[in-house]
């Protein structure tokens, strides 16, 4: 991140990881409606907006949730060091502002949209995009007086900027849609609720809400509506809409945890006791990174051309290399490496046949390590 010239997307999210099967499991905690237990995984990762690569994964919480006794008033809710909101502020700290010169900017679905999380991102060095939950005051300012408002009604009442067209995906699971929107933009001040909800300074915050509304969309398909907070400037239509494409990378994250969940099954493990289980979750964490990261770059415009060797180790290129063509290549390209791998998990590579899902790749990657240490085991260096 640090060596990366331009902008760095750091999305945060949270998902569930569930190993209620294991009751040797003391210490995970309640997930879902309370019936199941688990850990709540808040992960971090880092997205070049431009070219939607996948540099990293800066940061990984497991969370467990407590039971909470009944009769907890609000107070002794704000006080307590395990309130799972204050995930989102604890995934920003721990990866620190951006250096100087440099732009990383926090993006967050509604889970976000926390007074707390917000006030700890108003400060140098800190920029955020954040999709609208809560529907709160905010003040704007009419012919030189302050008056206060809703922010939603405020967002879809402001004159449109312009319309473009975006790539995004609705809801998980379904397939990712080419629509147009009209976009708004206006300065806004977030005024601190009245009941306070977790820890801030309790002052107003400057903040710009930008309103993205799908435009004829098809019959019976729910239209595509954001309501988004940033402390980036988006005065233009040209700074609104980058600040929307940024939220629409957001949905690498959704692909992320499908590779941790549907390619490593890392929902499967039956380690009993926690010091074995949660190494094993971060190790294969960075497994389905891997995973995500070969298949971004396998749909890039360069993959017929791109060297293999820019995204994977000398040594699975060539052992991969030896066992599909039966000749160890060193110039194998992204996309021949990434179907190959495919092939070796079970893919067919026909023409007709769906690019390879998480399950196919992870099968091909785990038997590709096992020829790895075969390899290795016998002295085998022929790697460039």
């Amino acid at each position: 991140m640090r060596r990366h010239h331009g902008v760095v997307l750091i999305v945060h999210d949270t998902t569930e990881l569930d190993y209620t099967g294991i009751t040797t499991l003391q210490a995970i905690g309640q997930i879902g409606n309370g019936s199941h237990r688990g850990y709540l995984c808040h992960n971090s990762l880092a997205i070049d907006p431009g070219t939607r690569e996948v540099l990293g994964l800066p940061n990984q919480i497991l969370f467990c949730r407590p039971k909470v006794e009944k009769g907890e008033t609000r107070d002794e809710c704000r006080q307590r060091a395990t309130r799972a909101s204050r995930l989102w502020k604890q995934g920003s700290e721990a990866i620190g502002p951006a250096p100087e010169g440099h732009l990383w900017v926090d993006v967050c679905d509604r889970g976000g949209d926390l007074m707390e999380y917000l006030d700890h991102k108003d400060g140098p060095w800190q920029a955020y995009v954040v999709r609208s939950k809560h529907n709160r005051w905010v003040e704007i300012e009419q012919a030189g007086q302050a008056v206060r408002c809703k922010l939603h009604g405020l967002a879809r009442s402001l004159p449109e900027l312009g319309r473009r067209w975006i790539e995004t995906s609705t809801h998980p699971g379904k397939p990712a849609r080419t629509v147009l929107v009209a976009i708004t933009s206006g300065p806004v001040t977030l005024l601190p609720p009245r009941q306070p909800r977790g820890e801030y300074r309790g002052v107003p915050l400057k903040a710009r809400v930008i309103h993205v509304r799908e435009i004829n969309p098809p019959p019976g398909v729910e239209p595509v509506e954001w309501i988004l907070l940033t402390n980036v400037p988006a005065r233009s239509f040209e700074e609104g809409g980058e600040r929307v494409d940024w939220y629409a990378r957001r949905w690498i994250i959704e692909e992320y945890h499908k590779a941790q969940k549907t390619g490593c099954s890392i929902e499967d493990l039956r380690f009993t006791s926690e010091q074995r289980l949660e190494p094993v979750i971060a190790l294969l964490s960075v497994v389905a990174l891997s995973l995500l990261q070969l298949r971004g770059a396998s749909r890039r415009e360069d993959a017929k051309t791109r060297p293999a060797i820019e995204v994977v180790p000398n040594v699975q290129v060539a052992v991969l290399s030896g066992w599909r063509f039966g000749v160890v290549r060193m110039d194998l390209t992204v996309h021949e490496f990434y179907y190959a791998l495919a092939r070796l998990g079970g893919h067919q590579n026909r023409r007709h046949d769906h690019p390879p899902g998480w399950i196919v790749l992870w099968r091909g990657w785990t038997k590709l390590q096992s020829m790895v240490d075969g390899a290795t085991a016998v002295g085998f260096t022929r790697c460039g």
